[in-house]
């Protein structure tokens, strides 16, 4: 029997592809260092795994809780927003999900009829296309500029607006680029949406990942009205080392959330109950170990960042937030003699062993993605097995 249209459209998300191919080589004995995941190279803290613990023992483990999560995650989710948000929510606006992916999943599969359009500025997370065209809506393409750090503005934004268009997503900080808007960014752009009703999809994922005095802004922070018009995507995968736990969660306007908890309950009913009890210390216990990995992702990011960016053909600028770098490398592929970025990141990991994510499915034909959410001296060797690469390479 053959496949569905839809599942012959739908592209494999990069980055794991990336990461399957390179655990592949790995299997057969291969020497390779994965720069490819964004996953942190700690374990959950201690606290989180004894609450789970807890909950083992006590046996809460053998119920169905409410799709959208028991009442005591809602809450804590509540006091984690208002927390760090300084925004009250009610258990009606917040929902929470098999992992900030299935969010945005069941979000675009709430607002979007078919040819419904959703602003994305380049260069975007993998899956915000595929998950746009799974809900039959259309991605339409922002374009940003390198001399301006990638950031989107209104008037990119206003170009590419039209009838159709429904919501605008933006990431900050930001997969791949490391990006952080300011306040007076964010407030032009959630402005702009307000005014053209444009619902804004804001991931921040990253959003207690930010280094050197950069000052991460929520945009539902800046207005009532911003904040009506904005659905909040978040999960506990990158800042608290749970990506195994698969826990995210939405808030935002409450006909949004409700149509998100149909979805949900439709497609995977409640988030492991263990989990959410790990998820309600995550949010609402002792913060220390989310202070003691952003010092450590800051440290590796300042020792890093001068050593990739004196890569021959190497270009970028320095990131603020997440715990990618993601350079330029249109002139390291001249100098070797490629034109796809996608090959040359093939070459790569083929001559050095070094698995990186090729630029290409993130919008940006001339970048590659590599992760530093992993030990440093792996970083390092994966370095210097690259710039050995581009300078032995040219010479061929």
């Amino acid at each position: 029997m053959e496949n569905s249209q839809r599942i012959k459209q739908l592209q494999p998300s990069i980055t794991l592809a990336a990461a399957d191919q390179a655990k592949a080589l790995q299997a057969a004995g291969k020497d390779v260092l994965m720069l490819t995941l964004g996953e942190p190279d700690f374990v959950t803290p201690r606290n989180i795994t004894m609450a789970a613990k807890r909950a083992l023992d006590s046996g809460k483990t053998s119920f169905y809780t409410a799709a959208k999560g028991m009442p005591e995650l809602l809450e804590a989710i509540i006091l984690h927003l208002q927390k760090f948000y300084d925004v009250k929510y009610q258990t009606n606006q917040v929902v929470a999900t098999t992992g900030a992916k299935f969010a945005l999943y069941a979000l675009f599969q709430t607002i979007l009829n078919a040819w419904d359009e959703v602003l994305i500025p380049k260069p975007f997370w993998v899956s915000y296309v595929e998950q746009v065209q799974l809900a039959q809506g259309r991605a339409v393409f922002v374009e940003t500029f390198e001399e301006n750090h990638f950031k989107v503005s209104v008037d990119e934004l206003e170009k590419r607006r039209t009838s159709k268009a429904k919501a605008v997503v933006l990431n900050s900080p930001a997969n791949p680029t490391g990006i952080v808007y300011s306040a007076d960014e964010l407030r032009d752009i959630g402005e702009w949406a307000v005014e053209n009703d444009l619902l804004i999809v804001s991931d921040d994922i990253y959003g207690r990942l930010v280094y050197n005095g950069c000052k991460f802004t929520p945009i539902v922070s800046l207005s009532e009205e911003i904040a009506n018009h904005t659905v909040v995507i978040n999960g506990l995968s990158k800042t608290y080392a749970m990506t195994g736990w698969r826990m995210g969660y939405a808030a935002g306007p409450t006909e949004i959330i409700a149509g998100m908890v149909k979805i949900v309950g439709q497609a995977t009913s409640n988030l492991t109950t263990v989990t959410q009890y790990a998820a309600i210390e995550a949010l609402v216990g002792d913060q220390s170990s989310v202070e003691a990995m952003c010092v450590e992702f800051e440290r590796r990011l300042n020792e890093l960042y001068p050593k990739v960016a004196a890569i021959p053909g190497f270009k970028l600028d320095k990131p603020q937030g997440s715990f990618y770098l993601f350079p330029n490398v249109k002139k390291a592929m001249e100098r070797c003699g490629f034109a796809d970025v996608t090959e040359f990141t093939g070459a790569i990991l083929k001559e050095t062993g070094v698995a990186l994510v090729t630029g290409a499915g993130f919008g940006a034909p001339y970048h590659l993605r590599l992760s530093y959410a992993t030990k440093q001296e792996i970083v390092e060797e994966a370095i210097r097995r690259v710039t050995k690469f581009v300078k032995g390479y040219s010479q061929k």
